[in-house]
């Protein structure tokens, strides 16, 4: 993929990196992304039996969870001009689409809010350890993006 260094280039694929039905998704997210979020980085949808061995075997927790972000290694040397990956976000896609029915919206909105999500998880931020400052992104880019509600604020109301 060419991309320039200067914007976010998203990729949408299945598990094997065929193209994924998620008509305008990356589009989206590479509109609605902070404009620090620069270079590329691919969204995996794959099945729930997949995302919950990826979830065991990276955060030991063994059952399918909705997103998953994993940043690239990328602690080389920054080349001027240069493309960079910022990493991957995995996306269950029988949980997004049993959370899009459970906030009774399309399973393409669902698909916006977890990788919003991810993709804020892949430029630092850990809402279970900062003081509100994921919370405030996600809030701030998902009125950006149309949304009406993220994932962090449908979960502190649950």
């Amino acid at each position: 993929m060419d991309a320039d260094p200067r914007s976010l280039a998203v990729t949408v694929c299945t598990r094997d990196g065929r193209p994924a039905r998620a008509p305008g998704l990356g589009r989206w997210l590479a509109t609605t992304a902070p404009s620090r979020a620069r270079g590329t980085v691919t969204v995996v949808l794959t099945g729930d039996a997949a995302m919950r061995r990826l979830n065991r075997e990276w955060r030991g927790v063994d059952h399918a969870t909705d997103v998953l972000s994993f940043p690239a290694d990328d602690d080389g040397p920054r080349v001027r001009g240069q493309v960079r990956h910022l990493g991957d976000i995995v996306i269950a896609t029988g949980v997004a689409r049993r959370q899009a029915a459970a906030a009774r919206h399309a399973y393409g909105t669902e698909l916006k809010v977890l990788a919003l999500h991810g993709l804020l998880h892949l430029l630092g931020y850990d809402h279970e350890t900062d003081t509100g400052q994921m919370r405030r992104a996600e809030a701030r880019l998902r009125r950006k993006g149309g949304l009406t509600s993220g994932l962090i604020e449908r979960e502190t109301r649950a």
